[in-house]
């Protein structure tokens, strides 16, 4: 198993909750993640950056 950083760009969503499940579902994609914090949140494209750390088998 092991650990990455990465950074991913995600659409801003209507509802906080639906922001997380995207969120999450995106990670998912990279492996299992471990933490994950929206880092910048830029209105105008309506785009949030998402800096985590993942793991893989």
């Amino acid at each position: 198993m092991t650990t990455h950083f990465i950074t991913a760009e995600i659409d801003l969503q209507e509802t906080p909750t639906e922001l997380q499940k995207v969120i999450e579902a995106e990670l998912q994609k990279q492996g299992e993640p471990l933490r994950w914090a929206i880092t910048s949140v830029d209105i105008e494209k309506q785009k949030v950056k998402i800096e985590a750390v993942v793991t893989k088998e």
